[in-house]
């Protein structure tokens, strides 16, 4: 019978108003993958928070044993020495460090007050090579991709003696290819006995990887599935997370009318914003229709994203040009406001960063896109600006006790239809949604999906960017593929497979187009 390496007894954490935890547990053994999975604010990081410190002995109840015995963390220093690292979802490397500097920041090499850069940086280049990753330790870290800066914080946790590894969301920003590695990297990492707890919304990620999976429900343990022994299925997961079964994940439109063409594209090319010769988006035809949701598939890189932007009011790109057409009329969207005004919304993949004000009220974020919404002359109308928030909190089901709220403490999947709040409150005629189930919950994306389907029920239209293949392939009519900033396919959303769609790309990407 294999070591039990942790064992958390009755966790109970308060914040004010909230019980986050209400007498978790969990047991871990040695060399074993541990899932822990549940929907947003379910309790999920809270609990790793704990075990790792950053909630310090005193602020919780309950009794965390680690090899054997008692611990009481007060930092998060003091659970790096017994071996316990944690890799927060949102990376923490600083930009303009090297790699080397970044890996070694507060676990320096040398004396005080003289750091040994040469052994700093031989010893970062060993622990980036344990990883597979061949790039230079003295190469600054805002110029290697998210994927590579991944694997990164891994070689800093290798670099601090990991005996037990937490990833939270570790794949919420790679792509498929790029996450397969890092999982199979976390599977040979158990050969050699390192021990991870992984947190994961990605049912196939969980499947394929995990040895035990323990739910965890509004703060609370439900149960934990041992593969060796329980049959486990994504739908017996999903029961676990949300209380009831979602028997579609992907629901059908019934008796949606397709019609005239809302958006059309036609030649568009864009170049990079600093690197003026490098054509980024490269003569881009496309269009969508009235109820209709067309899917943009392709791999990290591909130039989705830039595309969407472009077209949003030219907010990114330089030399834009092309044809761009709303319901049959030519128009030159030269701002994002100018974009708005012509009833298009951009619902950005980084909500964090550039879709919401975290530390603003839910009520300021939905009406920042339409102040003239909530406005009399000028002057913002707090009474209306409130009612509003209070009908796209019940229309979207944001739960939160008041819209007064900071945005910044709700959960993944209420930010994100906080921000889905906003755009809708602009009445968008056609919505592109980047990545927008992107590190929430099956509960919150089936809220989601069903939103989608509502806007085109309503004859509105929907460009969808996604990089989970079956998210594209389950919701769209059709779907474009890009690579390297080309269409290099499409199909009907009724024949489209993984399999195909990945040959579009593949075929392309291998006569280096």
């Amino acid at each position: 019978m294999a070591k039990v390496l942790l064992e958390m007894k009755d966790i109970t954490k308060t914040f004010p108003g909230v019980k986050a935890l209400s007498n978790v547990n969990l047991k871990v053994e040695e060399g074993e993958i541990h899932t822990l999975v549940g929907e947003n604010g379910a309790g999920k990081s809270t609990l790793m928070n704990v075990l790792s410190g950053i909630y310090p002995y005193g602020s919780y109840e309950g009794d965390i044993f680690y090899d054997g015995k008692l611990c009481h963390f007060t930092n998060i220093k003091d659970s790096e020495e017994k071996g316990i690292v944690i890799i927060h979802q949102e990376l923490a490397l600083i930009p303009y460090m090297t790699i080397g500097e970044n890996m070694f920041l507060g676990n320096e090499r040398g004396r005080a007050f003289a750091i040994d850069w040469d052994e700093t940086y031989d010893m970062a280049d060993k622990y980036l090579r344990m990883v597979g990753l061949e790039e230079s330790s003295r190469t600054l870290a805002k110029d290697i991709s998210v994927g590579k800066q991944q694997l990164v914080e891994i070689s800093k946790a290798l670099a601090k003696n990991a005996k037990l590894l937490i990833l939270d969301e570790p794949t919420a920003s790679l792509n498929e290819k790029e996450s397969k590695a890092l999982l199979d990297l976390l599977l040979q990492f158990k050969k050699e006995g390192l021990t991870s707890i992984l947190i994961s919304h990605k049912l196939n990620e969980i499947s394929y990887i995990a040895d035990k999976i323990t739910v965890i429900r509004d703060g609370m343990t439900i149960e934990t599935l041992d593969k060796a022994v329980d049959t486990i299925t994504e739908d017996r997961i999903i029961r676990g997370m949300v209380g009831r079964s979602i028997s579609d994940r992907f629901p059908k439109r019934e008796n949606v009318k397709i019609g005239d063409k809302a958006l059309e594209i036609e030649n568009w090319n864009v170049y990079h914003p600093i690197y003026e010769n490098h054509k980024i988006i490269n003569n881009v035809s496309m269009n969508v229709k009235k109820g209709e949701v067309v899917g943009i598939a392709g791999l990290m890189g591909a130039g989705r994203t830039e595309l969407a932007m472009s077209v949003f009011g030219k907010s990114y790109g330089k030399d834009i040009t092309g044809t761009l057409k709303l319901n049959g009329n030519e128009v030159n969207l030269k701002n994002v406001s100018s974009a708005i005004k012509h009833k298009l919304a951009y619902v950005t993949e980084d909500r964090k960063d550039n879709g919401l004000i975290l530390m603003n009220s839910i009520k300021h974020n939905v009406s920042l896109a339409n102040l003239s919404g909530v406005s009399n002359k000028g002057i913002i109308d707090a009474d209306k600006e409130y009612n509003v928030a209070l009908q796209q909190r019940e229309s979207l089901n944001i739960k939160c006790p008041t819209v007064e709220q900071n945005a910044g403490n709700l959960s993944g999947g209420n930010q994100q239809k906080t921000l889905l709040a906003k755009w809708m409150f602009t009445e968008p005629e056609v919505l592109i949604l980047d990545e927008p189930t992107r590190g929430i919950d099956v509960g919150a994306k089936a809220e989601i999906y069903g939103i989608i389907n509502q806007l085109v029920a309503e004859g509105r239209s929907v460009i969808l960017i996604s990089s989970e293949l079956q998210e594209v392939i389950g919701m769209c009519d059709r779907i474009y593929i890009m690579e390297s900033g080309k269409i290099v396919g499409e199909v009907a959303g009724a024949e489209a497979t993984q399999e195909n769609i990945m040959a579009h790309i593949l075929r392309t990407s291998n006569k280096g187009a």
